[in-house]
């Protein structure tokens, strides 16, 4: 894993964090008042976001990491290539188990995992699940 400042990281990965950033703007939590916001990126560049949705029926809430990776399937895309996901929290947010595996359907190597103040935190899928369900 490797720890750095929005400012030292790529322009690629600086404009995927922009684009979490943009997606967590339109965050429906009225529950928990914790606004996420993703992105992902295609094999060809293009960047899909997603926000958390809530639900007075909790079960039936979509973290924002999986409503971006949906996004990007339900427009026909199947090779993504990175993810990043960003909230207001003191030390770069991670995604949850659930995310963490759909994730690893589409095989999504490159995880950035950010916070308001830009503080980064850059992962493999296997840092953030070594031992994925697969068929």
């Amino acid at each position: 894993m490797q720890d750095l400042r929005i400012e030292a990281a790529s322009l690629a990965v600086q404009e995927l964090y922009h684009a979490a950033v943009a997606a967590r703007e339109n965050s429906y939590s009225p529950y928990s008042h914790f606004a996420v916001g993703a992105a992902v990126r295609t094999a060809v560049g293009k960047i899909y976001g997603g926000c958390n949705i809530e639900n007075a029926s909790y079960g039936l809430c979509c973290c924002g990491e999986r409503n971006a990776i949906f996004a990007a399937v339900g427009a026909g895309e199947r090779q993504l290539t990175a993810l990043c996901v960003v909230a207001d929290t003191s030390a770069p947010v991670s995604p949850c188990g659930a995310c963490r595996q759909v994730m690893s359907e589409f095989n999504i190597n490159e995880i950035i995992l950010g916070n308001l103040k830009g503080d980064l935190k850059i992962c493999t899928l296997a840092d953030l699940l070594p031992y994925g369900f697969a068929l």
